[in-house]
């Protein structure tokens, strides 16, 4: 892979497996230096960190959870101080609560308001954070869910409610940077092969497959890709969007 990205300093939140380490990964291929984020695996971070060093790159894991918003400017600061700047963000950190309807009396209200918390005021607290630091044409890139922009199934109102209201802080982020020549893009990815849906991408029923144009969920670097076109010099001037990469359930 080219290394198209030498020079530049990533954060990957929620860097430490799933999606998040394949972005790391990506990213490291293209020559960027990488800090991740993690809440309380250390090793599983640890083991990213050597595994993006052996590329070739500076990289460091930093502890912080998103659930506590108090952690995103002390998390900013110590990518710059021990890597010496940001130019790239990924918002990938989240958590999936799903499979309760609205009306069930069993239904966990505190497990629903932590994921709000790190879904979406998680988040924007490290966008605000990074903000003050990112580098003037730097890139953000928030990580979506096809759920936030069609709910296709019961059971996921509050995880789509939460991806849904990225998108639209995603928007607004955008107007707010553009003049800085800073990108701010969403990639939504359909079904993925990750920790938070490992159960339904191994048993995905007929049904839902059908639902699909291409026949089968996503892979961990077909989503990694988009997020390397964004970052990378070619994504310069998309600004604003909204990628999915959900093989067409959405259409």
């Amino acid at each position: 892979m080219s290394r198209t990205l030498s020079g530049k300093v990533a954060l990957v939140t929620g860097g430490s497996r799933g999606l998040g380490a394949v972005l790391a990964e990506t990213l490291a291929d293209q020559g960027a230096d990488v800090a991740i984020s993690y809440v309380a695996s250390a090793a599983k971070a640890d083991a990213v960190v050597e595994r993006l060093k052996a590329k070739g790159v500076r990289a460091i894991a930093v502890q912080a959870d998103q659930a506590d918003t108090t952690t995103a400017g002390p998390l900013v600061d110590k990518v710059v101080a021990e890597l010496g700047k940001l130019d790239i963000l990924i918002a990938n950190a989240a958590i999936a609560v799903q499979g309760t309807l609205v009306d069930d009396p069993a239904l966990d209200a505190a497990a629903l308001d932590r994921q709000w918390l790190v879904n979406v005021l998680g988040t924007v607290a490290v966008t605000r954070a990074a903000a003050q630091r990112i580098s003037d044409g730097g890139r953000i890139v928030y990580i979506g869910s096809g759920l936030g922009a069609r709910a296709l199934v019961p059971g996921v109102a509050d995880y789509a409610g939460t991806k849904a209201a990225i998108a639209g802080y995603a928007r607004g982020v955008q107007r707010d940077l553009g003049p800085r020549n800073i990108t701010v893009n969403v990639v939504q990815p359909g079904i993925m092969p990750t920790d938070m849906a490992a159960g339904a991408a191994e048993n995905l029923p007929d049904a839902m497959l059908d639902m699909h144009p291409i026949r089968r969920i996503a892979t961990l670097e077909e989503v990694a890709g988009a997020v390397s076109y964004l970052v990378g010099p070619a994504g310069a001037y998309t600004a604003g969007a909204v990628i999915d990469v959900s093989g067409g359930i959405l259409t």
